[in-house]
């Protein structure tokens, strides 16, 4: 058994999970302070981005998806398994954002572009880094690149 203990929780931003525009959003991500202290987050100031794993806590048990499905209930897209899209309704709900690190206050880092609301456990954070991205170009069909039209 795998037992996770968020690090943190997302504070304003959005608080309905709306498919699109998250890229205006700007949220807080307060560090749990009986477990952390400025200097967790010491040198995060100096990057661009951070990538946040959190969890999707609002997903009932009985909205998980374990086949494939049309993302977004679109017929005129795909019927792709769960693991090649990015839908909430994961087995283990887990999220992953890379989003623009606006500013780090003491316990707390703002960003922009979170796609997780007020009151979403974070698991981690990590810093973006060039080194970590693909080091070729990414592939991607269609209706990928459709779903983000208006994501951003």
């Amino acid at each position: 058994m795998i037992v996770l203990e968020p690090i943190g929780v997302v504070r304003g931003g959005r608080d309905e999970t709306v498919d699109d525009d998250w890229g205006r959003s700007r949220a807080r991500i307060d560090l749990d302070v009986a477990r952390f202290g400025p200097d967790a987050l010491a040198g995060l100031g100096d990057f661009s981005h951070a990538e946040v794993i959190f969890v999707f806590d609002r997903v009932g048990d009985d909205e998980i998806e374990f086949g494939a499905r049309h993302p977004r209930g679109r017929m005129d897209w795909p019927k792709v398994g769960i693991f090649a899209q990015r839908g909430k309704n994961r087995p283990n709900r887990l999220g992953l954002c890379t989003c623009r690190i606006v500013a780090v206050e003491g316990t707390s880092l703002i960003v922009e572009g979170l796609d997780a609301v007020d009151g979403t456990p974070v698991l981690d954070i990590k810093p973006a880094m060039s080194g970590f991205q693909p080091r070729e170009r990414l592939r991607e069909p269609p209706w990928a690149l459709e779903i983000m039209q208006a994501y951003w």
